[in-house]
């Protein structure tokens, strides 16, 4: 599996009145990089929900080392460090062209049902635990 980083260009409306991107946004970038992964890996988000899975989070972080800027292209690169059956983490490498890291970050997630009620998707849904598992197992050889 051989995945593109996530990556796009800052907005205006994302920059504070100092110039420099608001750090709320950077929690909202993750969930851009989320997604583009699982779509990536052959798991579109609309596919997932109407198999009857999402996954919520259940914690969000990150570390803020350089800011960026209006117009500004950011990477993303999302990486699955660990994977259960029911509970998974995503980290975040947030670089600039140049190739130096301006944050990086932790979001945590579970499977659950429409009526959010854990499940074990091994057991339920083991075409989805296989992408996942394989994304978890790929590493840094995603990108």
């Amino acid at each position: 599996m051989k995945l593109t980083p996530y990556s796009r260009r800052v907005y205006y409306y994302e920059t504070d009145k100092m110039g420099i991107v608001h750090h709320s946004n950077y929690i909202r970038w993750f969930e851009e990089a989320r997604v583009d992964l699982i779509e990536q890996a052959g798991l579109p988000f609309q596919y997932v929900e109407q198999e009857g899975i999402m996954t919520p989070v259940l914690s969000a972080e990150c570390e803020y080392r350089l800011p960026f800027r209006f117009g500004d292209v950011f990477v993303i690169k999302a990486y699955i460090p660990e994977f259960g059956k029911v509970r998974f983490p995503v980290t975040y490498e947030v670089y600039g062209t140049d190739g130096q890291l301006h944050a990086s970050g932790k979001t945590l997630h579970c499977f659950v049902d429409m009526q959010m009620r854990p499940v074990n998707i091994k057991r339920t849904h083991p075409h989805v635990y296989e992408v996942y598992e394989e994304m978890h197992s790929a590493g840094e050889k995603l990108y």
